[in-house]
């Protein structure tokens, strides 16, 4: 799980993450206003290199739960699936990214990476309410 820490994060690049998305420092803005709520998955990596091995499996069409099992240190059994996450209950650097990710499915995810005090995360989103 991604809880609050005061870890300081860097953010990486995921296949759909832009630069925009790091411009932002404490607002509200963003490409995807108004969730108060979103149902996420990750997937949680101790080292970078297997976090780079499991980026190379999203990339070659694996889906990310598939991943998730597969690499994840964390909630692996369940696919990355940390369930519905409300904004101020998450690590702030995770929860920033993640409020920003378009929703997607795990078999065509939409995913952006980064680093918090837990190690290096690649974070897909499915809903949001």
């Amino acid at each position: 799980m991604a809880p609050k820490n005061n870890a300081k994060a860097a953010k990486g690049k995921g296949k759909d993450a832009s630069a925009d998305d790091a411009k932002g420092k404490g607002g509200k803005g963003g490409a995807v206003k108004g969730a108060q709520s979103i149902n996420v998955r990750h997937i949680l990596c101790e080292k970078h290199a297997k976090k780079e091995e499991a980026l190379e499996k999203l990339r070659n069409g694996t889906k990310f739960d598939e991943v998730a099992r597969e690499f994840s240190e964390d909630k692996a059994r369940q696919g990355g699936s940390l369930g519905w996450k409300t904004k101020g209950g998450l690590d702030p650097a995770f929860e920033n990214v993640a409020f920003e990710l378009e929703t997607s499915t795990t078999g065509n995810p939409k995913y952006a990476e980064v680093k918090s005090g837990f190690g290096y995360h690649i974070i897909m989103v499915e809903g949001r309410k």
